[in-house]
């Protein structure tokens, strides 16, 4: 028997990034609360969370077979609710080193989940003809909005950290159940290559530009997850709700601007929108750095997820298009340096935080961001060669 609501793959696909981030997003709004009552500084607390992503690193490295062996539907239904519980499991550290370890586990269910989601998304994309991938994400960005709001109005209520991500493992098991009960994995794309990629895929030149084009936008994405509640509570001393509210704003924008990316970008050319979105996120982390008052921060860390919406699915279209290698390792090399940073970059700025102050947790993206406009002009489609035949 079978639970769930009969619905197009697509709106499973959409359904399953926000159930997944939903449930990934209610720590966050909660790390101040876990950070005081370990009693420790934003440095000790910055190592803690490479836990999770040390796991997700091995995780995206050396789960794609295994869930091919498994299944798609049996590691979804179990992953998504098993990563709620990991969490929740993890909220009763009392010490940096135990948070952890107990994060490895996230990090490695986080991983499964997004080579299941992804590769779904590209495969309906291709099943349907229309590109949902952006949008895919911009529904992950959209349920760590409402973890961020959801998880701001019980941190005010003064609910213990770990009793909160205890109640979010049921409400996380029924709405798996609901949208992803009759999920049925989406048929291979036809003619492609079943050939394993690389387990490391060594960059290139034009790789490593693509890199520097997308590299503040993943780091500051991080941040802005990572530390946005911590800086309100320090600079602003705000209260539990208004330091949540934080980590919503950056996702909710985030959200908001993934609708839109694929039209602008094929109204304008790549490069242009991603100049734009450089500006923009150099606006909002000018702000987040100088922010005189709450209300400037608020706009700073919006601008900020505005401004890191679209450059990474720009820079993988650009990778893909490099026409030295074969696209999928192009992909992957891009992939493997900027979830890197992404993964790794942020938990370790909490020592800058720690010893500068948390706003310099955001001024380190300014030079990021000008050199993303540097190199910006990487973005530009390739030509198409025709081949000549003797």
């Amino acid at each position: 028997m079978r639970f769930g609501i009969d619905l197009p793959p697509q709106i499973k696909i959409f359904g399953a990034f926000f159930v997944y981030s939903f449930c990934m997003g209610s720590i966050f709004p909660r790390l101040p609360d876990i950070q005081q009552a370990m009693g420790v500084g934003e440095g000790a607390l910055g190592l803690a969370l490479i836990g999770s992503a040390v796991g997700t690193l091995i995780s995206l490295t050396f789960a794609g077979r295994l869930v091919e062996t498994i299944g798609y539907r049996r590691v979804l239904l179990t992953a998504i609710p098993l990563l709620s519980a990991l969490y929740a499991l993890a909220s009763w550290a009392t010490t940096p080193l135990a948070f952890f370890l107990l994060l490895v586990p996230v990090g490695l269910t986080i991983g499964a989940i997004e080579v299941i989601i992804n590769v779904e998304a590209d495969r309906v994309e291709h099943a349907i003809g229309r590109r949902i991938m952006s949008r895919a994400h911009a529904f992950w960005s959209l349920g760590f909005f409402a973890a961020g709001l959801v998880g701001s109005f019980i941190a005010q209520t003064g609910l213990e950290v770990h009793l909160h991500l205890l109640m979010m493992i049921p409400v996380v098991i029924v709405a798996t159940l609901v949208v992803l009960g009759r999920f049925e994995p989406a048929a291979h794309r036809a003619g492609t290559s079943t050939e394993q990629t690389p387990r490391f895929a060594r960059p290139t030149l034009p790789i490593m530009g693509l890199v520097a084009v997308c590299l503040s936008a993943m780091l500051m994405e991080g941040a802005g997850i990572d530390w946005s509640a911590i800086y309100m509570r320090n600079l602003f001393d705000a209260e539990p709700f208004w330091a949540g509210l934080a980590v919503a704003t950056v996702a909710g924008s985030q959200g908001v601007a993934r609708f839109f990316a694929d039209s602008f970008v094929d109204r304008f050319s790549p490069v242009a929108v991603a100049r734009v979105l450089l500006t923009v996120l150099g606006a909002g982390v000018l702000l987040a750095f100088l922010a005189p008052s709450a209300a400037l921060a608020y706009l700073g860390f919006a601008l900020i997820g505005i401004g890191s919406s679209a450059l990474f699915p720009l820079a993988m279209s650009a990778a893909a298009q490099q026409t030295d290698r074969p696209a999928a390792i192009n992909v992957a090399a891009l992939a493997q340096f900027s979830f890197t940073a992404f993964l790794l970059g942020p938990p370790l700025l909490g020592y800058i935080g720690e010893h500068f102050g948390i706003q310099w947790v955001f001024g380190v993206g300014l030079p990021l961001v000008l050199l993303g406009l540097a190199t910006a002009h990487t973005l530009a489609p390739k030509p198409l060669l025709r081949e000549v035949t003797p």
